[in-house]
């Protein structure tokens, strides 16, 4: 499976490399929203830290990531409509490959996406005291939070009737950042916002990578980061696989 999932992966990072505005288009929202928070509202957002950005950039790395893995349901939708699956899964090749090139490009372009935003970060004063150690599990769970979204997509990217449909879902995973510590301190919220902010997997996430970029208590907020990541991962790669099966008759 390695070495045709690998050449499967090579074809799709290839239309993405000669066409390189998917990774911008995904990075600019991200970071047209970053400027706008820090340089528009940051002086009126009370978080209890002295550098803004640096509060700001791990929900702005979700936001991208929820913004990147539409693209997979969309390259997937392409891939059905046009004939290409069915004709990948009469190749003496293991079908599995076929969906696992669509993950394993999302991881790539992905962190392509997440360097960019990082990078222009950086310029805007983004500064961290991790250590190599914490800068290698925040990597992870980045990479564990693109790979549950994925096979998320992979659903609809399989079943959805239009291009619309098939990119429709990735709305929702864009906002929810909003409604989560990833702007504000979820202290700050009205009780039920509040309550529903600090239950959402959002949230866990945010805290524990803002944690260990800047040497704070990771605490519970890392096993329910894990918990969460883990257990959609399970779940969608367990329908994505029902509608691969029902996809190929």
């Amino acid at each position: 499976m390695k070495s045709k999932t690998t050449v499967l992966l090579g074809r799709l990072m290839r239309n993405i490399m000669r066409s390189p505005d998917t990774i911008i288009t995904v990075a600019i929202t991200p970071i047209m929203m970053m400027l706008l928070f820090v340089y528009v509202f940051g002086g009126a957002i009370e978080t209890g830290t002295d550098n803004y950005v640096n509060y700001l950039l791990p929900g702005i790395l979700l936001m991208a990531i929820a913004s990147g893995v539409g693209y997979t349901s969309l390259r997937l939708f392409n891939d059905v409509k046009s004939g290409l699956m069915a004709r990948f899964v009469t190749m003496p090749i293991k079908r599995s490959s076929v969906l696992w090139a669509h993950v394993l490009t999302s991881l790539v372009s992905n962190a392509l996406t997440v360097l960019v935003v990082i990078l222009v970060a950086l310029l805007m004063g983004f500064r961290s005291g991790a250590d190599i150690l914490d800068w290698l599990v925040v990597v992870g769970l980045l990479g564990l939070f693109t790979l549950s979204l994925t096979w998320l997509t992979v659903i609809p990217g399989l079943t959805a009737k239009s291009m619309e449909g098939a990119i429709a879902y990735s709305y929702p995973l864009v906002f929810l950042p909003f409604i989560s510590s990833a702007f504000v301190p979820t202290e700050t919220m009205p009780t039920i916002v509040r309550a529903f902010a600090e239950y959402q997997p959002v949230t866990s996430i945010v805290n524990a990578v803002r944690a260990l970029l800047y040497e704070g208590n990771v605490g519970i907020d890392m096993w329910n980061a894990l918990g969460w990541c883990l257990a959609l991962l399970v779940v969608s790669y367990f329908f994505a696989s029902r509608a691969f099966q029902r996809q190929l008759g």
